[in-house]
């Protein structure tokens, strides 16, 4: 099978979206209290430009944080779900790299598991050219430790048959491409934010294969290997429940 390209990867959660939507992983109220903290400014009556939205899991808290948010969304399906799902919150089409917004319009762009999706060299600038002065450029991923033993496990499992887990290929690709700042302007401050959820194991597996990873192989392949991967889910947890633990990595930097 050929590699699937960047862009096949990207545009393959549009058939995925409801199951997107009802089994990724959502975020802890300390991720947006650091958001705070470093970007030097309430959420509550800010302006907020949520990019590369999808569902809307990040911009729907970020509404309830009291921002005056606005989604941006590339694909039609994710688009579609993220209508059906938050029909009181604004969302307008396009991605990162040629925002379909006014000079200085924004106190906050926020990517929540999106940066790695854009060309840095044209989404700086355009994140520069948004922010208002003394706004903030917020990116972040949930990716997965390795020092949880059935997580490394699993990654170990996902590379043997795909390549790198996503969540974990994740830890550290996108903290490369956003300090390859073209423009020299942007100084990223990292936190780290430790938090996890309990779920079902179904409920885990489908949020493994919303993944890129899982989505481009097909569903064959990827129904294979989440099947085997869900007797060996169970003879680890025998109640059906596990705690996924995520670290939420944070980069933010304000402009001048």
């Amino acid at each position: 099978m050929t590699a699937p390209s960047h862009a096949d990867r990207a545009r393959s959660f549009n058939a995925a979206a409801a199951q997107y939507a009802a089994n990724r992983p959502s975020y802890p109220p300390a991720l947006f209290d650091a958001i705070e903290e470093l970007g030097g400014r309430s959420l509550t009556g800010a302006r907020v430009v949520d990019v590369g939205a999808g569902t809307g899991i990040a911009t729907e808290l970020l509404h309830r944080r009291g921002a005056a948010v606005l989604a941006v969304e590339p694909g039609d399906g994710m688009a579609a779900q993220f209508r059906r799902t938050h029909p009181d919150i604004p969302i307008v089409r396009g991605n990162g790299n040629a925002l379909p917004l006014a000079t200085a319009s924004a106190d906050f762009l926020t990517y929540a598991q999106a940066w790695h999706w854009t060309d840095p060299t044209h989404a700086v600038p355009e994140a520069l050219r948004v922010l208002r002065p003394g706004g903030a450029l917020a990116l972040w991923w949930n990716t997965t430790p390795l020092d949880i033993p059935w997580h490394a496990a699993q990654a170990v499992r996902i590379e043997k048959r795909f390549g790198t887990h996503p969540a974990v290929e994740q830890n550290g690709s996108g903290a490369r491409a956003a300090l390859s700042d073209p423009t020299g302007l942007l100084d990223f401050t990292g936190h780290k934010v430790r938090w996890s959820r309990r779920i079902p194991i179904d409920t885990h597996l489908a949020n493994l294969g919303s993944h890129s990873l899982f989505l481009v192989h097909g569903p064959e392949a990827s129904t294979t290997f989440l099947t085997e991967e869900k007797q060996l889910l169970l003879d680890t947890f025998p109640d059906g429940i596990i705690e996924e633990t995520y670290d939420v990595d944070l980069l933010i930097a304000t402009t001048s």
